[in-house]
């Protein structure tokens, strides 16, 4: 039984990675070139190589449940094209041992996801989008079509590039005064976070002064900045909740909680991220029904083509049911599982008609 498990498991390992590597290559195709439009002076054709590749955490982490149902059509239809499920069924292993033996092979992409979005997609996904904005950007005065705004107190202030681990580029602030008047400007390079001390280092700042009658213009070298922003702040203003990672999307829910703000599309991101690992078991779910029942005797091709289809429907309504959950009030957490649910069910009941 256990060399069965192995090749049973190995088969739909392998089909569930060439599909995985088949759907992050189209993935990179359209990634690229959508940034070779956006190449010029001093973003060249090899940044776009290096952007790919550190966006490439975020590809595999995004499309593995896609890859598990069709890398599972795939690796049980060729099992089902050789007679080999009927030899195995005939010598006695039940429909649920195969079951079993197909979702541990998956049990490694579900781990690979879970670490890929907690640990590596956010902080590549930052240095990805830091490093393009600079080279397109760099330490040049303020773009309001680029870089991140946000407030700390009465100061407004607008940064160029944010890198991960606290360095940003192109950092102006704009100080007001209690009646709203503008009281001062500055301009700095770059800026860099002390974690010991708690404070930003800004370099080569150049400080407008605004008085009733006049300005005064100052030039520091360096110059100490306290703010509340800090690195992981800025990351979650730059990053879009879904690039988040689970720990940094619960800690913002809680922050946002106590200052009574909305927090419903961070609890979606959330919720999607939490519950990834059963969306995976939900569609390898449906998946082995669709080769025991509807398309035991069908063409590989069809089953790609069904897979295909299946994983686009669960998308869709997974988008559909998340703004839907945000706009009429019932919990997000629900909007998330019951496609899943759905899935899930619909898959055991094939495999109950199938065994």
């Amino acid at each position: 039984m256990t060399r069965l498990s192995r090749y049973i498991g190995g088969t739909v390992f392998g089909s569930i990675l060439i599909a995985l590597l088949v759907v992050v290559g189209l993935d990179i195709i359209s990634v690229l070139l959508d940034e070779i439009g956006a190449i010029q002076a001093n973003y060249h054709f090899s940044d776009v190589l290096v952007y790919m590749l550190t966006k490439l955490p975020s590809a595999i982490y995004e499309f593995i449940p896609f890859a598990s149902l069709i890398g599972c059509l795939f690796g049980l239809g060729m099992l089902a094209n050789n007679s080999e499920v009927i030899v195995m069924r005939a010598a006695g292993v039940s429909l649920l041992k195969i079951v079993y033996f197909v979702i541990k092979a998956c049990l490694l992409f579900i781990v690979m996801s879970t670490i890929i979005g907690e640990f590596f997609s956010p902080y590549l996904d930052q240095l990805a989008e830091g490093r393009r904005d600079y080279l397109r950007n760099g330490e040049s005065a303020q773009d309001s079509t680029a870089g991140i705004w946000a407030r700390d107190g009465s100061s407004f202030i607008h940064i160029n590039v944010v890198f991960p681990g606290g360095v940003l580029f192109g950092v102006s602030r704009y100080q007001f005064a209690d009646d709203k008047s503008l009281r001062e400007a500055s301009f700095s390079t770059r800026a860099t976070f002390n974690a010991f001390d708690g404070y930003w280092v800004e370099e080569n700042v150049s400080i407008t002064r605004f008085t009733d009658n006049q300005t005064m213009v100052d030039k520091q070298l360096t110059r100490r900045w306290m703010s509340e922003l800090t690195p992981d702040v800025l990351q979650l203003n730059i990053l879009t909740p879904d690039a988040l990672s689970i720990s940094s999307l619960q800690r913002y829910i809680e922050f946002l909680e106590q200052q009574n703000a909305d927090v419903a599309s961070y609890e979606l991101a959330f919720w999607r991220k939490v519950l990834q690992p059963l969306v995976i078991v939900a569609l390898v779910l449906i998946g082995i029904s669709f080769v025991f029942g509807p398309l035991r005797d069908s063409t590989m091709g069809l089953r790609v083509f069904v897979g295909v289809v299946l994983g686009i429907s669960f998308k869709i309504l997974q988008d559909m049911l998340g703004p839907f959950s945000i706009v009429y009030g019932f919990p997000v957490f629900l909007a998330v599982l019951l496609p899943i649910l759905l899935c899930a069910g619909i898959g055991l009941y094939l495999l109950k008609r199938s065994g």
